[in-house]
């Protein structure tokens, strides 16, 4: 039997990149998953593509995460369609990148209400169910850039600077129920978002990560996955940094 047979997961940012990767090998570990993203046609086919390789495993959900009302709506239809939630994944993020002095007030906010506005309207969604489940986790994707910043992404370095934050908060709060409460922060992944570096800027990331390599999306899925089983009953609160070495 695999480590996450008869659990429900939901996945947000399912739709590609690390988040496809994570809802993948939450499947192949037994667990029913709910592909979320914003796009119906992106979370529909990483659904496809899932179920092609573990049939009936994957269901997919349209739903923008910063919409409060609609993600409230969205825990009641994955509670009738698939049961009691065990995992909740936080990974939906976008990025709106420009220099502070001349970033617009619609970039700062719409990065802040995806990527953490976003995993508060989840948590408060599904928090009650999760009380109520076997080995409940929640899992929230940070990233690096919270931990150490970058110039021209003060949006996007405060929205998982608050996330990190977040995610100790929540441990704190939910730990008497023991659901616990972690954050992945993943350092230059190779996805479609970074395959569009220019080769200049590539090699010069690559030359501050001491393994010297980006990653790649399994290697923050292997993390998850292990978060997610019974093995990690007792982590909580804590930042697990999957950087190659880069903010050691």
């Amino acid at each position: 039997m695999s480590s996450l047979t008869n659990k429900v997961a939901v996945v947000t940012g399912g739709g590609r990149g690390i988040g496809q990767e994570i809802a993948r090998a939450l499947a192949a570990q037994g667990a029913k998953v709910a592909v979320v993203s914003r796009s119906a046609s992106s979370c529909g086919k990483a659904a496809e593509e899932i179920n092609a390789a573990f049939p009936g495993s994957a269901t997919a959900y349209a739903v923008d995460v910063a919409d409060h009302a609609a993600v409230q709506e969205l825990a009641k239809t994955i509670g009738e369609d698939l049961g009691t939630v065990n995992i909740l994944v936080n990974n939906a993020g976008i990025t709106r990148d420009g220099l502070l002095m001349r970033m617009k007030e619609e970039d700062w906010d719409t990065v802040l209400d995806t990527n953490l506005k976003g995993a508060f309207n989840t948590v408060k969604a599904f928090m009650r169910v999760l009380m109520k489940a076997e080995d409940p986790r929640i899992i929230n994707i940070a990233s690096v850039i919270g931990l150490i910043g970058n110039a021209g992404q003060t949006n996007y370095s405060a929205s998982k600077a608050g996330l990190i934050g977040f995610t100790k908060a929540v441990a704190r709060e939910l730990a008497g129920r023991q659901v616990t409460c972690n954050a992945v922060a993943p350092g230059f992944i190779t996805t479609d978002m970074t395959d569009e570096l220019p080769d200049a800027i590539k090699e010069a990331v690559v030359s501050k990560i001491p393994l010297g390599v980006f990653g790649e999306t399994k290697d923050i899925a292997e993390v998850v996955t292990f978060l997610a089983s019974p093995a990690a009953r007792y982590i909580t609160g804590q930042v697990i940094a999957v950087d190659g070495g880069m903010t050691m």
